[in-house]
């Protein structure tokens, strides 16, 4: 017994709307959206961007003093650029700590909670042959607990200088911070950065984030080796990290040897 043909279950209006799905896709992974991925990219190697970005910065470190202790961080490091005028710009970054910790201070055992924060401040001009910013940077007494926080008032000056050519981007930021109640903070922070952003939105970077506490005489000084990927999920952008990295010098408090970085960027392109 013959029957009749059946109709294709998709309908021409669906078909339609799996055409556009699929040519809204292709549109997606074309060469102009991952060249506008990788310059998005290049952008996030660059602290003074005119770009909306939220970090969320896992840290691990171990060698804490004589316990040999660890400690994690979740640094929350939004940065909002504002436009002041057509010569002038102010990008605002703000680092929230939660740490979780054991035996950092001896056998102190194990506690956890918010660290102090840093608010920097950099104006930088909107038109320049090489991007710079200098301004005010503030420590407020946000920790939760005195292991986790020095809990003073403090601030001081902060900069940027950087250059981009082609892939690269070359720089560094500084600070140095005061205690406004005492001399427990007198601290110099250096970070010389160097990244290569491929045309497929990968960023391999190596910096150092080394402090001088001028107060104890030491040097922390860790290098850092990281690599990035700019994705997508849905509409959102996010770049995704992972690195590792080696302390050539500690205090005998430490932290020392390695330790291992992982983080997530949520991107807001103005």
């Amino acid at each position: 017994m013959m029957t009749a043909p059946t109709k294709s279950p998709i309908s021409e209006p669906a078909r339609s709307g799996v055409l556009v799905s699929v040519a809204l896709n292709a549109l997606a992974s074309s060469p102009a959206a991952a060249a506008d991925d990788s310059e998005l990219a290049k952008q996030l190697s660059n602290p003074l961007a005119s770009l909306i970005s939220v970090p969320f910065q896992f840290n691990y470190d171990t060698g804490y003093g004589s316990a040999d202790g660890d400690q994690t961080t979740l640094n929350i490091q939004p940065v909002i650029p504002f436009s002041l005028n057509a010569n002038l710009n102010l990008i605002t970054r703000t680092i929230i700590p939660y740490k979780w910790q054991n035996d950092v201070s001896g056998t102190s055992g194990s506690n956890q909670g918010f660290g102090d924060t840093t608010v920097s401040l950099w104006f930088s001009p909107a038109k320049s042959s090489f991007t710079w910013g200098v301004g005010p940077i503030f420590y407020l007494p946000t920790s939760s607990d005195r292991d986790l926080g020095v809990g003073e008032w403090g601030g001081g000056l902060t900069g940027v200088v950087l250059v981009q050519e082609g892939p690269w981007t070359i720089g560094g930021l500084g600070n140095h911070i005061w205690s406004f109640e005492s001399d427990n903070i007198d601290s110099t922070y250096l970070q010389p950065f160097l990244a290569y952003t491929t045309k497929d939105a990968w960023t391999y970077t190596v910096n150092s984030e080394s402090t001088y506490d001028w107060t104890t005489d030491e040097w922390t000084a860790p290098v850092n080796l990281m690599i990035s990927k700019l994705v997508r999920f849905g509409e959102q952008r996010v770049s995704l990290q992972a690195g590792a990295r080696y302390y050539l010098t500690s205090p005998d408090t430490g932290p020392d040897g390695w330790g291992a970085r992982l983080s997530a960027t949520l991107v807001f392109p103005r």
